[in-house]
């Protein structure tokens, strides 16, 4: 399996007793292309960031790639992503004032060590692939289209190699015309290099992309259970 959860439970510190996360059991298989969907507010941006491990303090045991993420220092957490995850974030979280290139290459911070000029024919050889023009590549992103940047923020997704995509609702402000076109390229891309996708959405149109669909609240259930009764009892004393 490429992720096993067993019994995670994460709450926030602000509001300790409220469980954002309660998972009895729950398993991503290598190869699989799986969509969990859920509302906005649901705790899916929280999942991703257990997996991804930037978020720490859950309960239970995270394993991802064989690895207990959750018993990992942040720097050790850090390491682990940059050479075994990709992310792609809602709002891409590109650096404005950098250039594709450079956007691309603080991805590989904290990864294994590659020379200077491979790494850079790697993020040209990306760049090539999703069809970013190369008079584009060292214009500061802020001055680039939104489908320029999508493709700028799969490339970085990428650059490392990863066994495992994690995709946080990056099509939620996009237009049909760019949500396509982001998703085309982003599946073509996962299947030429063999990659495992999490993608999370409160967007049941992007379903068919995909060979597996979820909903959080059924993988959540425990928490939909707790605030139910939380909720009864308030109507109670109200």
């Amino acid at each position: 399996m490429v992720i096993t959860l067993n019994n995670v439970c994460f709450s926030y510190a602000e509001q300790a007793d409220v469980p954002i996360l309660n998972i009895p059991t729950w398993s991503l298989a290598a190869g699989e292309k799986t969509f969990v969907y859920g509302a906005s507010g649901c705790g899916k941006s929280t999942l991703l960031g257990l997996l991804s491990g930037m978020l720490s303090g859950s309960t239970g045991e995270i394993t991802v790639l064989g690895e207990r993420i959750d018993k990992m220092s942040n720097r050790q957490r850090d390491k682990f992503r940059a050479n075994n995850i990709g992310y792609v974030f809602q709002a891409f979280n590109l650096i404005p004032y950098l250039d594709a290139i450079d956007n691309i290459k603080l991805a590989h911070y904290f990864s294994k060590s590659t020379s200077k000029n491979a790494l850079h024919q790697e993020i040209e050889a990306l760049l090539t692939t999703l069809n970013m023009p190369e008079h584009d590549w060292q214009k500061p992103v802020r001055n680039l289209s939104i489908g320029q940047q999508q493709r700028i923020a799969i490339a970085r997704a990428l650059i490392n190699k990863p066994k495992l995509l994690i995709v946080d609702e990056p099509t939620s402000s996009l237009d049909q015309e760019n949500r396509d076109s982001f998703m085309t390229l982003l599946m073509s891309m996962v299947t030429a290099h063999n990659i495992s996708l999490l993608f999370v959405s409160h967007d049941m149109s992007l379903a068919p992309y995909f060979d597996r669909v979820e909903s959080l609240s059924e993988i959540n259930h425990m928490v939909a259970n707790t605030r139910e009764k939380s909720q009864g009892k308030q109507s109670n004393v109200d």
